[in-house]
Parts: structure tokens; sequence; C-alpha cells
């Protein structure tokens, strides 16, 4: 399936690009954000995008082969700041991060990802990263499966998942995404929705390393943003989105009261948020991109 951009037009309208300015891309991905970002720049602009999955960079580097404007990096979003202070870039007037796994990589068997394919466990974004599902299903302990389960998954029956999974490779080797889809399906039987879904994304955010990376990159975001710049963030599960939400209300709430009768100070407003209420796709995006149906968006604004 090919890659669809998700919210690409409220993304694009939000950083309110300037077309001198300087972007950051990072989650490049397949590329379909950084194309909208670099149409909007001029010559004089730059957009520096970033991501740990070769594949995704080849396909964005032929995407992209028009603009002479862009750099890609190769590597964890999380060291973005390391990246710009080698190339003497201290601010920049908006940064987008979009969580959400590629289309490209949820269908490509040999990346493991999905529970309706099957395919060796591996769920690795970078391809050099040792650890994999792999090694998550047949190493972890009965404690670690049931936490990633509950504290990533938010599984309601993580300890009788985790438990089936040590009874089963105690016979064998859990080697197979259908191995353990059939592992979960004796515990649950969800009508509803893929009973293996929580389980699959506990595990590719263990992997990943994700919820972590996001906690440890939002706060360098924002000190990197000029006067007037804005941070976009897509997130895909409430695991994220939370994250960003709790991390953006911090910022945007005064500390204080406004009443004279209290001696209490009140913190100059340094942010704003561009959003009160989170940005989901329309019904006809999610008609022609169902994958696009679990986005949230949410954006702040540096004011000072």
């Amino acid at each position: 399936m090919k890659h669809i951009p998700v919210l690409l037009k409220e993304t694009i309208k939000i950083l309110n690009i300037k077309p001198n300015g300087i972007y950051l891309d990072l989650t490049l991905g397949y590329g379909g954000h950084s194309k909208a970002i670099l149409q909007k720049l001029s010559k004089f602009g730059k957009l520096i995008a970033f991501d740990v999955d070769e594949d995704a960079i080849k396909s964005s580097n032929k995407l992209l082969k028009e603009f002479d404007n862009f750099e890609i990096i190769h590597g964890n979003y999380k060291f973005f700041d390391i990246e710009l202070k080698k190339r003497n870039i201290d601010k920049v007037d908006g940064i987008l991060i979009d969580l959400g796994v590629s289309s490209p990589q949820l269908d490509n068997v040999d990346r493991g990802f999905s529970y309706n394919k099957n395919s060796l466990l591996d769920m690795r974004m970078d391809k050099n990263n040792k650890l994999t599902a792999n090694f998550i299903v047949n190493k972890y302990s009965l404690s670690e499966l049931t936490r990633i389960f509950k504290e990533y998954g938010e599984e309601k029956k993580a300890f009788k998942i985790a438990s089936e999974i040590i009874k089963f490779r105690k016979k064998r080797k859990i080697n197979t995404t259908f191995d353990l889809v059939d592992i979960i399906k004796t515990v649950k039987k969800n009508k509803k929705k893929h009973p293996a879904k929580n389980i699959f994304q506990s595990l590719r955010i263990e992997v990943n390393n994700e919820i972590n990376n996001l906690k440890e990159t939002l706060p360098k975001t924002l000190h990197f943003l000029k006067k007037n710049g804005v941070l976009v963030v897509i997130s895909f599960h409430s695991l994220e989105d939370r994250v960003v939400k709790k991390k953006f209300n911090d910022l945007t709430r005064i500390i204080g009261n406004r009443d004279d009768t209290y001696d209490l100070p009140i913190n100059k407003e340094e942010f704003k948020l561009i959003n009160k209420h989170v940005i989901i796709p329309s019904e006809k995006e999610k008609k022609e991109n169902y994958r696009s149906r679990s986005a949230k968006l949410r954006a702040i604004k540096k004011l000072v």
C-alpha cells in the first residue's frame, strides 16, 4: 500500500511555512510531509529530516529529487540537537514529529510489524538495533512481558497472555508473527478489533524505545524554536498523545493567580496552544486512508 501522509493539509497550515525558514521533519518516513514543506520553501529555505529506517530514506530521496535545499540524516530523532549544533543551527522556524508507522513498513512482510501477515518477529525501525520482538517474546521474564503489555499496550489480559507465552516457549521457540497471534487468540477472542493489536503495539514500542524517545525529545524541540516557531506532533495511540498533551498543557498553564487578593507570582506566557482541542482526520480522510483513523494532532507556538 502506498504511504499517504496523515493530516497533511492541517499540518502545513499550522506550520505556516516561511519561504526562507528552516524546518525539521524529525520523522521523515516516506517523505510525504517533507515534500509538502519543501514545496512551500524558496531556494533560501532549508529542510532537515531524520529517520532511522534506511529503506524509508532511500524512498524519500527519490521522492524529493526535484529539490536541492534539504538534508536527510540517518539517525534517531532524539539526537537532532547534536546534529543541528554540528551545522551551527541554534534555532528553527518549525518542527514536525509524526509518530506513525508508515504503510510500506507495515506492508513489508520482512519487517514483522503486522499481525495480519506471517513473518519473522522483528519490528525494528532501525535494522542496526540489536533488540527485536523475537528476543523479547522468547527471553523476557513473565514480569517483564506483563509490564510492557500493560504499560505500552494497555492490555487488560497482560498477565494471562504473558503466562501463555512463557508456557508455549518451553515447548518451542516463538519465531513468527502468526505463532504469537495464535498464542494471543487462546486468551482473547475480540471481534471488534484484532486480539493481537495491543500486544503488537507494546512490542513495537519496546523494541524502538518510542515513548522514552518522545519524552526525551519534546523539551529539546521547544528550546530550538524561534519566536513564533511552531511544533506539530501527530500521534497514533493514547500513550503518545498523553505524553504530548501533558507537556503542552504544562507549558501553557500560567502559575499563580490573577486575583490581586493573593500575592502569587505569575509566569510570563512562553507558549500558546495552537489548537485547544485535538485535531483528528475528517471522515473523508478516514475513508481514503483507513490507517489515519487513530491520528491526533497537537501543536504549540513559542511566543518569546
